[in-house]
């Protein structure tokens, strides 16, 4: 499998959260805190908030029916929060190995997730793993977020990679469906926050159950 997947590949473009980092406690406990801190009220288990990590504040909340009338101030009062709770979240095992690996042998690494770009860009600092990647994009303003293909698109474009030689790698839907708008072959992890079974019904190209899998012989 390992072999059918990177076959012609020169760049694979990574989820974050569920993908390359293990952060659902640090992502509940800082929502938790904010909402307490803003006095905003909002009665939701763990596993809703856990099915729906991946999906932007915005759609989380309306799903959740949770009333937040400036989103933009959550997000200035969450990100703040974020990084007290840091040492809860993980690489998933092997990560390292894996980005060492495709760095060596010369495919393009690069992240897109719907975090801020600041947040992004200090999340793969604490974890060190800038050296690794060609291209970290998180959520910046005019710039659609998944499962848009256009950031994607972008950051082909600037590595000067042909979609058709990228890979699209992680845990949800919005990547499954960010890839396959882009015309770009899409690789679902099942160790994230989604079933193997909600994985399938969007139809990936591959699915692997480790992130080392991409590299095993």
């Amino acid at each position: 499998m390992t072999k059918k997947i990177l076959k012609d590949i020169r760049h694979i473009c990574f989820d974050l959260d569920g993908t390359l980092v293990d952060s659902y406690l640090n992502i509940f406990k800082a929502t938790v805190k904010t909402l307490e801190i803003l006095g905003i009220p909002g009665q939701f288990s763990e596993k809703d908030f856990y099915n729906r990590i991946g999906h932007h504040f915005l759609d989380i909340f309306h799903d959740l029916n949770i009333p937040v009338p400036d989103l933009e101030h959550f997000i200035n009062i969450y990100k703040s929060y974020y990084f007290e709770f840091i040492d809860t979240s993980n690489l998933y095992p092997g990560v390292t190995d894996v980005l060492y690996y495709l760095k060596t042998n010369n495919i393009h690494v690069s992240l897109l997730t719907t975090k801020g770009q600041d947040q992004a860009d200090r999340i793969i600092d604490h974890f060190n793993l800038r050296k690794y990647f060609s291209r970290v994009m998180g959520r910046s303003i005019g710039i659609p977020v998944k499962p848009s293909p256009e950031p994607l698109l972008m950051i082909c474009r600037e590595l000067n990679i042909l979609p058709v030689e990228s890979i699209m790698a992680g845990d949800t839907e919005l990547d499954i469906r960010c890839g396959k708008s882009a015309n770009i072959k899409t690789c679902s992890v099942t160790y994230g926050y989604r079933s193997r079974e909600v994985l399938e019904k969007e139809n990936p190209d591959f699915i692997i159950d480790k992130i080392t899998d991409l590299i095993s012989s």
